[in-house]
């Protein structure tokens, strides 16, 4: 069996990886990096099916540029598909606003679409005459490992996140012979959740309270969902802008894969949907505001904090990674944002709160031990961080391929 690492080998996101062996070649996710310009895998060569571990874009953003080029098969479950689509086309709008290349075309992401065979947890499906079973990973709704056997079992993990969430259950553990796992929060380790979470509205309360208005900027994919459920039970009026309701509507049909499909819904629909310019005109009447974009590279996050963000009775409150480029991360470092391309000091209170969809380093550990594999191979990690869980992980034999490396076992 050859594994091939056209991205996110080294590098956290952009993951592309081909598995070859007696079915054939079968790319797994290829993503792109959303950095100003972006960061895009390598090449890929013809392969002959594609599979979809989840929708974010570092995993499916380059999805429509192999699939409408080759015309192969795309397995994946339904909100991936669904999400998938949209994040897909987003990130062709984003590249015409910034003036990047486009690396592939709307016709592309509906040649995808056609091409896309929705997958169902612990429901197998055939490649080349082997059995491919995808797996709950945590992580986001839909979100799969896939689980195949060779002449060994493999475990390819996607992202994962072990513990169960508000919206979604926990990875399961299935045992492997040779597993590929993410390592995303390799020598780092994740607050108590639940803590965390207690923290965030009491912080929501402090502001509200005081007359202030919090802003959260989130992801729309998955960090909206959340957050509103988070936010149900205070009682403030809560509005919700950006994609995110989008997301809110797919997830909604996707009862199989959340944690309470009854209380994702109520959470939906307590929080008022922002849907027009007029609503923004008069966001001053919300307590809460939970809006895209998660990095404030955009979205209607800018115009809620351009109104608040000399008001030291309100607050900024972010829950998301920061890449460096991005514009959350120099909010976070120098109290500055850049606002329809001006830097401006924001004044208002600005506070960060952990809520990761992705497993952290105990959990790792944990979950490398019980699935007992004799060879683990570490991706989407950061080279040195790698290291730390490669050193956890004992006496296992672990490799740490590169961008551009193939393996063979």
């Amino acid at each position: 069996m050859k594994f091939t690492f056209y991205g996110g080998a080294d590098e956290v996101g952009g993951l592309a990886v081909t598995v070859e062996d007696g079915f054939g070649k079968v790319m797994f996710d290829y993503g792109l990096i959303p950095k100003d310009p972006p960061v895009y895998p390598l090449q890929a060569p013809p392969v002959d099916e594609i599979i979809l571990t989840h929708a974010h874009v570092d995993h499916s953003g380059m999805i429509p540029w192999i699939a409408s080029r080759y015309q192969v098969p795309v397995h994946g479950t339904f909100p991936t598909k669904e999400v998938g689509k949209l994040l897909m086309l987003d990130s062709l709008k984003v590249a015409k606003m910034e003036g990047y290349m486009e690396p592939y075309e709307n016709g592309d992401v509906e040649d995808t679409m056609s091409l896309f065979s929705v997958e169902r947890f612990d429901k197998g499906f055939d490649i080349g005459g082997t059995e491919f079973i995808p797996r709950q990973a945590g992580h986001i709704p839909g979100a799969a490992m896939f689980e195949f056997k060779g002449e060994n079992t493999v475990l390819f993990t996607g992202d994962i996140h072990t513990a169960e969430t508000r919206l979604v259950p926990g990875a399961i553990v299935p045992k492997a012979d040779v597993l590929v796992i993410e390592s995303t929060y390799a020598g780092r380790d994740h607050p108590d959740r639940r803590k965390t979470e207690d923290e965030l509205v009491d912080k929501v309360k402090e502001i509200v309270d005081r007359g202030g208005q919090a802003i959260l900027p989130a992801f729309a994919v998955g960090r909206t969902q959340e957050l509103l459920m988070i936010l149900e039970k205070t009682g403030y009026n809560v509005w919700v802008d950006g994609m995110g309701r989008k997301i809110d509507r797919i997830y909604n049909h996707s009862r199989e894969y959340v944690t309470s499909h009854s209380a994702l819904k109520k959470a939906c629909l307590k929080a008022y949907a922002v849907e027009t310019n007029e609503d923004r005109f008069r966001s001053d009447r919300a307590d809460v505001i939970v809006t895209t974009s998660g990095m404030l590279d955009g979205g209607p996050a800018l115009t809620y904090i351009e109104k608040i963000r000399n008001d030291p009775k309100s607050g900024i409150l972010m829950s998301g990674f920061q890449v460096e480029e991005s514009n959350g991360y120099r909010l976070l470092h120098t109290g500055q944002l850049e606002i329809n391309g001006v830097v401006e000091t924001v004044n208002c209170e600005v506070k960060r709160f952990d809520l990761s969809a992705h497993a952290g380093h105990s959990e790792l550990v944990d979950f490398v031990n019980r699935c007992n594999p004799e060879t683990v191979i570490l991706v989407h990690g950061d080279g040195d961080k790698r290291q730390l869980l490669a050193d956890a992980l004992g006496e296992r034999k672990v490799l740490m391929p590169k961008k551009g490396e193939s393996l063979a076992l």
